[in-house]
C-alpha cells in the first residue's frame, strides 16, 4: 500500500493529536487551518488520565508541566466576598496538568510539525469523493487528493457542513453561552480559581500562569442569525448580559472595558453535537465537529483520547479505512457519551439558575475539602 494522505481540517488539539500519530504509522498527513496561525484565545483546559498518557508517549509531558498553570485550588465567592474554599481541584496525579489551552494546541502542534504538512491562513470550500479518494477545493491552496479527510475543525465545521449538512440539524444550543478573555495582569490570588455568581451568570477569574484570565458562563436562549465569527456582535452579547447594575462582583466594571477593548476573545454557544454516524464514504469527523460538551475543563483530553483512538484504528485497518471508521466511532462513543450526559450537573453547579440554586450549591461546597485539608 501507499503512504496514504489524510487532510485533517483544524490545528486546535484533536488535529494535530492525530496527525502525529498517524505520521508515526506511516500516514502522511496535512493540516489545513484557517487562521493565519495558532490561536491564541481559550480557557486552561485539563490534560488528565488517558490523554496524559498518551501525552507521556508524545513526549510532551516536559513542555505541559512547564507551560501549567498556578491553580491549586478553586473557590466560590459570596455575594458578601466571603470566598468558600479554595477547594481542591482534584488532579491528584503528578502526571495530570491543567495548561492554557493555545499553550496546549502550541506544543501538539510543535511534537508534529517535522512530520506534517501545516496550511495556515486557508480552508476547504468543497469536496467530491470517488472511488479512490477525494478532491479537495481550497481558498487559497490550488486543489489537491487526499486519500482520506478528518474534520477536526471543531462545533461550527465546515467539512461537517460539505458532507453531512447544515449546522442546524446537528448542532443544539444548550442554554449557555461562553466568554474567554486574557486580562493582561495578575490575578489577585495567584494559586485560586474564583468563581461569582448571580442567577444565570458567572464570572470566573482564573490565575493561569501570571497573567490572569477571565471566563463569563451565562444562561441565555439560542440568539438566530449569530454570526461565530462577529466579535463585535459577542462583545454586545456579553456586555449586554453582564450590565445589570445589580450585580457588581469586584473588577466588573474593569473587566467590562476590557472586554470592549479585548481583540483576542473566545466565544461561543455552549451545544451539543449529535450526528447518526461519524463518517461518509472517505470523510470522518473527530473531536467538537463529532461530539461536544463539557464544562469541567476535559474537553481537550477528550480530543486527545479520540485523535489517538481514530490512528490507532486506522492503523490497525489501512486497507479498509471503512472498518478503521467504524471502529473508531464504537470506542470513542463509549468515551464521549459521558461527557454529554454530565451536562445538566455541570450547569447546575457552575451557573445555578436561581438565588436558590446558588445558596444549596455553596452550602454543598462549605462541606467539601479544602486545599489545606
Amino acid at each position: 500500500m501507499h503512504r496514504s494522505s489524510v487532510l485533517i481540517c483544524g490545528a486546535g488539539i484533536a488535529g494535530p493529536t492525530l496527525a502525529y500519530w498517524l505520521a508515526r504509522y506511516g500516514f502522511h498527513p496535512t493540516v489545513v487551518e484557517r487562521a493565519e496561525d495558532l490561536r491564541s484565545s481559550g480557557n486552561p483546559v485539563d490534560v488528565r488520565g488517558e490523554a496524559a498518557q498518551i501525552a507521556s508517549r508524545m513526549g510532551i509531558m516536559p513542555g505541559l508541566r512547564e507551560a501549567a498553570t498556578f491553580a491549586t485550588g478553586f473557590a466560590f465567592v459570596t455575594d458578601s466576598g466571603r470566598p468558600i474554599g479554595p477547594l481542591r481541584l482534584g488532579r491528584p496525579r503528578s502526571d495530570e496538568v491543567e495548561v492554557p489551552r493555545n499553550d496546549l494546541a502550541a506544543i501538539i502542534s510543535d511534537a508534529a510539525r517535522d512530520d506534517t504538512e501545516f496550511l495556515f491562513g486557508d480552508s476547504i470550500t468543497a469536496l467530491r469523493q470517488d472511488a479512490g479518494g477525494v478532491e479537495v477545493t481550497f481558498r487559497r491552496t490550488a486543489p489537491r487528493r487526499f486519500d482520506l479527510i478528518v474534520g477536526a475543525d471543531g462545533l461550527h465545521s465546515s467539512v461537517r457542513a460539505l458532507v453531512f449538512g447544515p449546522e442546524e440539524e446537528f448542532v443544539h444550543h444548550l442554554g449557555l453561552y461562553i466568554a474567554t478573555l486574557p486580562l493582561d495582569r495578575p490575578a489577585a490570588d495567584p494559586t485560586t480559581v474564583l468563581m461569582y455568581n448571580a442567577p444565570g451568570r458567572s464570572l470566573t477569574v482564573h490565575p493561569v500562569r501570571g497573567e490572569a484570565g477571565v471566563g463569563f458562563i451565562f444562561r441565555r436562549p439560542a440568539i438566530p442569525d449569530l454570526g461565530h465569527r462577529d466579535t463585535e456582535a459577542h462583545k454586545r452579547v456579553v456586555l449586554d448580559a453582564y450590565a445589570d447594575d445589580s450585580w457588581h462582583p469586584p473588577d466588573i466594571p474593569d473587566l467590562l472595558d476590557r472586554l470592549r477593548a479585548v481583540q483576542d476573545l473566545y466565544f461561543d454557544s455552549i451545544s451539543r453535537v449529535r450526528l447518526p454516524v461519524w463518517s461518509r464514504g472517505r470523510v470522518a469527523l473527530l473531536g467538537d465537529a463529532a461530539s461536544c460538551v463539557s464544562l469541567f475543563g476535559d474537553g481537550s483530553s477528550l480530543a486527545m483520547i479520540g485523535a489517538a483512538t481514530f490512528a490507532e484504528s486506522l492503523a490497525a485497518t489501512p486497507n479498509d479505512h471503512a472498518a478503521a471508521f467504524r471502529a473508531y466511532e464504537t470506542r470513542h462513543r463509549k468515551a464521549s457519551g459521558p461527557r454529554q450526559r454530565g451536562f445538566a450537573l455541570a450547569a447546575a453547579l457552575l451557573v445555578p439558575a436561581t438565588r436558590t440554586g446558588i445558596t444549596a450549591r455553596n452550602l454543598i461546597a462549605g462541606m467539601l475539602p479544602r486545599v489545606d485539608g
